[in-house]
């Protein structure tokens, strides 16, 4: 599409709506295999089945939330295949012309977050490797700087360093990365999974963890219940649903290269249910294994190949969850900001320089590792900031909009999208209201019962998009009224 009369402080070639769809099934299939197969996705995981305090517990719970994952993902998805525009520039049809910067931005420091998050876990699995040698174990032992030991600011540097590598080339280079590090950490999960079955001597569904042990593990992630009761449960489906916050904004900056919706839908139920499910399976089966093996509850990866006794089975782990947690970053954590501080400053920053940005402040980050602690806290904390502005996109889309945008004003600055000035009031007053119950209070005060942050995300949703329902609603029926006048 040619948009006629754009303006120069709205558009540029990156934020245009997409002229090439050629990800077919197979690549919206590894966006996902991308985003989920990283170490920070088997943390959780992992972390997870702790909570659940069996393996069938854990499966309904996980394929419950991997349902509503894909449904969601289908309803921002068709979104992005329908107008071809990237997050930013479908925030304009709720949140103004301008106003759309504020989301756009919520959703770029989000994603600098999980940046820092994904390199500090692909550069802790390179540690883990070369600590093997006595030389380097003496160096991260005595070689501290930054609040780190010098082996980890250096292989944090030199992963951070690599994703540059790939960003330079664009979204097609992110496609083909992405078409090849997703299938490749599959591979060694299963390899992962069997050499521990086979050192243990048994391939279990059942978890032979004991209650005192998981109490001890989850004692502090701040989800309600003892593992295994209906709440825990309920708690890891939300979780699980949490964890996908950030995509469920962005994930039209994928799919608007999609051809079509069948092609998305294809590609999201392979990615998700089935793949999250059978993911999940590994990281479970794994989990027991390496209890049984080593009598400690294993959550991290490179934790369990730093004890294999093959030095080669160790760095073949290693480079591969290196290389699929890059992966995640690229998709997840370098594109969305990329399109963000694009739509900011259209003149002066295109999509290469602001994934440079991206890198930048996640570099700047490092030395305060905001992402260290509970998988599950950190999980809610971030995801519950985004919920009231999805909230709010969905309700304007699907139901004040009925799924039609006129695709051209949103790159206008006199059209439809300025609303006041160029800030649609209202969207602001509905995802700010909506932010204070699922993000300020159960995390800044204790107003609000203990489990209320665990589904911080789906109250931030719920009650933005009925505000903004209600007031647009409001809204509308009285230009209607004066129009009549």
């Amino acid at each position: 599409m040619t948009i006629q009369g754009a303006s120069p402080d709205l558009y540029n070639e990156d934020l245009a709506p997409a002229k090439v769809r050629n990800w077919g099934p197979f690549s919206i299939f590894n966006v996902w295999t991308s985003d989920v197969h990283s170490l920070w996705g088997y943390y959780l995981a992992a972390s997870l089945f702790l909570f659940c305090g069996g393996f069938v517990n854990f499966i309904i719970a996980i394929g419950i939330g991997s349902l509503i994952i894909y449904a969601l993902m289908n309803m921002v998805g068709y979104a992005g295949v329908k107008t071809g525009v990237p997050y930013p520039v479908l925030a304009r049809a709720s949140f103004g012309i301008w106003g759309a910067n504020i989301p756009a931005l919520v959703r770029a420091i989000v994603a600098c977050f999980w940046y820092g998050a994904q390199t500090a876990a692909a550069s802790g699995a390179i540690v883990a490797l070369l600590i093997r040698s006595q030389w380097f174990a003496d160096f991260n032992a005595n070689t501290h700087f930054l609040g780190h030991s010098g082996l980890e600011v250096i292989c944090f540097v030199i992963i951070w360093a690599l994703q540059l590598l790939i960003i330079q080339r664009g979204m097609e280079t992110v496609r083909r990365f992405q078409d090849w590090a997703g299938p490749a950490v599959w591979v060694m999960m299963l390899i992962l999974a069997i050499y521990l079955c086979v050192k243990s001597g048994t391939f279990a569904f059942t978890s032979d963890i004991p209650m005192d042990v998981l109490l001890e593990k989850t004692k502090d992630a701040g989800v309600p219940g003892t593992p295994g009761s209906w709440t825990a449960l309920f708690a890891v489906a939300a979780i699980w649903v949490t964890y996908f916050s950030a995509l469920y904004l962005n994930f039209c900056d994928f799919a608007r290269y999609a051809p079509d919706q069948a092609s998305l839908r294809k590609g999201n139920i392979w990615g998700l249910p089935i793949n999250l499910i059978l993911f999940s399976l590994v990281a479970g089966v794994t989990t027991i294994a390496a209890y049984d093996v080593y009598h400690e509850v294993l959550l991290h990866p490179d934790q369990i190949s730093a004890k294999f006794d093959s030095w080669f089975l160790a760095a073949l782990a290693a480079l591969t969850f290196a290389v699929a947690t890059l992966g995640i970053n690229v998709v997840a954590n370098f594109v969305s900001p990329a399109f963000d501080f694009s739509n900011v400053f259209p003149r002066q920053i295109d999509f290469k320089k602001g994934g440079y940005i991206a890198a930048v402040i996640a570099l700047v980050l490092y030395p305060f590792a905001p992402w260290e602690g509970s998988a599950a806290s950190f999980v809610n904390i971030i995801g519950a900031t985004m919920g009231p502005i999805f909230g709010v996109m969905m309700v304007d889309y699907y139901l004040i909009r009925k799924g039609e945008v006129d695709v051209e004003a949103l790159y206008r600055e006199d059209g439809e999208f300025r609303f006041q000035g160029g800030w649609h009031v209202n969207a602001f007053i509905a995802a700010g209201i909506g932010a204070i119950f699922s993000s300020i209070l159960p995390n800044f005060t204790n107003w609000l019962p203990s489990w209320w942050g665990v589904y911080g995300w789906f109250f931030g949703v719920a009650i933005a998009g009925v505000i903004y329902y209600v007031l647009r609603t409001a809204a509308v029926g009285a230009s209607a009224k004066v129009a009549k006048a």
